[in-house]
């Protein structure tokens, strides 16, 4: 399995970046904050989550329930010291599908991860929505213009799938950045123009356009 794991105490991420790997045999991508966990999970494809609770920047259950808010379907583990009833439900109330309290013994954690995968991968019926000869799949986060498929970054697809969603209304940069980023997000504020311009370029194929308007001093707009 490819897993996200987010850890801020290094020497217990390096062990567990070594159990992961040398004893579960799965590929693990490690970062130490929240805001870094939820910019790899935004963007890239990871079968398991596992966010620690108290990390710097976001706390692992507000990335948890930021991602679900934004329609993550991928599994996610929280890692925590708290073992108060209160906290175990708030953590499963945000998303989290599990959560395993500090200290853990390892083989505990690889368990776990089996379980999650086994859910994690049962058979789930497509959403498939078409506009304008574009295929999005929102199951398996995969796009398709004219038979050919189009590879973009999670964050392009939420974008696409966002004005779809939205067809024939504009949308204003804020609305936007609240829907794709988060309102807490620390991005530059031209960041949707940007991410607008790299969805044209990778979807105006054969001089077809996307039928993304601009719409000047507001946000932007797919043309129903």
């Amino acid at each position: 399995m490819k897993i996200l794991l987010a850890e801020d105490q290094l020497v217990l991420g390096k062990i567990l970046v070594h159990l992961l790997t040398q004893k579960g045999g799965h590929e693990v991508v490690w970062v130490t904050n929240g805001s870094d966990a939820y910019d790899h999970a935004a963007d890239l494809f990871f079968d398991v989550l596992i966010l620690d609770w108290m990390m710097p920047q976001k706390d692992g259950v507000t990335v948890c329930r930021q991602l679900r808010q934004e329609g993550y379907t991928g599994a996610i583990l929280i890692l925590t010291a708290k073992d108060a009833l209160q906290e175990r439900i708030e953590g499963l109330d945000a998303g989290a599908d599990d959560y395993l309290v500090k200290p853990f013994e390892h083989d505990e954690l690889l368990a776990r991860l089996r379980a999650l995968s086994r859910r994690n991968f049962a058979p789930i019926q497509e959403e498939i929505v078409t506009v304008k000869g574009i295929s999005l799949n929102r199951t398996t986060h995969s796009i398709e213009r004219n038979g050919e498929q189009i590879q973009l970054t999670g964050r392009e697809f939420h974008l696409l799938d966002l004005l779809v969603r939205n067809q024939g209304t504009v949308l204003t940069r804020e609305v936007i950045l609240d829907r794709v980023w988060g309102m807490d997000a620390d991005i530059a504020s031209n960041a949707v123009d940007v991410y607008v311009n790299m969805l044209r370029r990778k979807m105006d194929t054969h001089g077809e356009s996307t039928m993304i308007r601009s719409i000047r001093g507001v946000g932007y707009s797919l043309e129903k």
